[in-house]
């Protein structure tokens, strides 16, 4: 078989003969591309709720947050806890959960909850730990709440004890 185009119509040309077919059809009704909406749309909706937790309007502020978060979050998790997450995250947001990441150096055991929230306040920009803090708690309760509750569990089952007290503590707040 062979595959012309001529115009907005692609013509496959084989043994049993010529038929034209119109290439919008064809790509419109793909379920690959209803996989990529779902998945902007959801991951819209997380950056929604964590805008609205953080009061705010600003998608990127939202959006450097919920990165920052999530690599920190990533980075203290075995690399079979972090898969299991990333499992139940949009494409997008799990394409951001996995950027730069170098699974040979985690987890990571940082020894205090300072040195978290700096990260998390370099990485997303914000004026220091007290602002961090803010922002790790409003990204925990969307995650929460955007996951299973065995999913959310495990996580904080594996992460260091001064970590797993300050989002349980944090994600105590929610409904669920």
């Amino acid at each position: 078989m062979r595959i012309e185009s001529a115009g907005d119509t692609i013509v496959a040309i084989g043994t049993a003969g010529t038929g034209a077919l119109d290439w919008r059809s064809i790509f419109m009704t793909t379920t690959r591309l209803d996989v990529i909406d779902r998945s902007i749309e959801k991951t819209h909706v997380w950056l929604n709720d964590l805008s609205e937790e953080l009061a705010t309007e600003d998608s990127h502020h939202a959006y450097r947050v919920l990165r920052a978060f999530l690599h920190a979050l990533r980075d203290h998790l075995s690399v079979n806890e972090a898969a299991a997450l990333a499992a139940q995250l949009p494409i997008f947001v799990r394409g951001v959960f996995y950027e730069g990441w170098d699974p040979s150096r985690t987890p990571d055991h940082t020894r205090d909850l300072d040195s978290f929230l700096q990260r998390i306040a370099d990485e997303a920009r914000l004026a220091g730990e007290t602002e961090a803090s803010f922002a790790a708690a409003a990204a925990s309760r969307v995650l929460a709440r955007h996951i299973s509750p065995g999913e959310a569990g495990s996580v904080l089952r594996v992460l260091p004890g001064h970590l797993r007290e300050f989002l349980s503590t944090q994600d105590a707040g929610t409904d669920g």
